[in-house]
């Protein structure tokens, strides 16, 4: 029965609509069942720029792609890798949490990135604004000093992969090599970076492990988990070398 309630109201609601849209337009516009709207659509004096609309329409897609921007271009790859890392070589889980190892990311590549924006806003924003080059030039001079950074890390091995696979031509220079290549290239040559210095990270922590399971077998022992007496000792081990500023300081000079 409620099945047939539900088709009988369906069915009502669709011959509502149908008939709805089968009136005629100007007895619509009478009853004032729609209103009247009047698109313009016009073009500014200068030709060149793009108009208001479409300026707003640029920055929410740029927005929008921010949280991708950010992880693409730039350091925060390698800093959240190794970040993760450390934690897990601790064993402390959820200690500390994603938001304090996202937001130390962040701020790191704030820091690290700090000349290369100030690059773009000089180079592209700030004469854009001032109205002193056009849409084109703005993105080219915008892209030059990312470009820059992502080529003093990437490794040519991982720019050769994507030739190799599209059957490119090789480039002459820097300029040749586009960035739909360039970006996951550099990414590539993120990842390898960050876990090769996760895996330095991890060699202490495991020692410590080794050290700890060994002891315990030999005290017969075997139903401890090693992990609950190791922490402890890892933490302290970590405290002592002060091991986040260590972490930190290697990794910005690793950039």
């Amino acid at each position: 029965m409620s099945r047939f309630k539900f088709y009988k109201g369906a069915t009502f609601l669709i011959l509502v609509f149908l008939i709805v849209m089968l009136l005629p337009a100007p007895a619509m516009a009478q009853e004032g069942l729609i209103p009247n709207i009047n698109l313009e659509i016009g073009a500014e004096e200068d030709g060149d720029n793009l108009v208001p609309s479409l300026q707003l329409l640029l920055l929410l897609t740029i927005l929008s792609l921010a949280p991708a921007i950010l992880i693409m271009v730039t350091s925060f790859t390698r800093i959240i890798i190794v970040l993760s890392m450390i934690r897990n070589a601790l064993a402390t889980r959820t200690m500390p949490p994603n938001q304090v190892l996202i937001g130390l990311a962040i701020f790191l590549t704030i820091f690290i990135m700090a000349p290369v924006w100030q690059g773009v806003i000089d180079d592209a924003v700030t004469p854009y604004i001032n109205e002193e080059i056009e849409t084109e030039e703005m993105v080219e001079n915008g892209l030059e000093p990312i470009r820059g950074f992502m080529f003093e890390h990437v490794r040519e091995r991982d720019l050769s992969l994507f030739y190799n696979m599209t059957d490119m031509e090789r480039p002459q220079n820097q300029d040749d090599v586009p960035i739909y290549l360039l970006i996951p290239a550099f990414i590539l040559s993120e990842l390898k970076v960050a876990f090769q210095i996760g895996f330095i990270i991890y060699i202490p922590f495991v020692m410590i492990d080794m050290v700890v399971a060994s002891i315990l077998m030999s005290m017969g022992m075997l139903m401890l988990p090693p992990v609950m007496i190791s922490l402890p000792f890892k933490i302290m081990l970590f405290v002592l070398v002060d091991g986040w500023y260590l972490i930190i300081e290697s990794l910005i000079r690793t950039f």
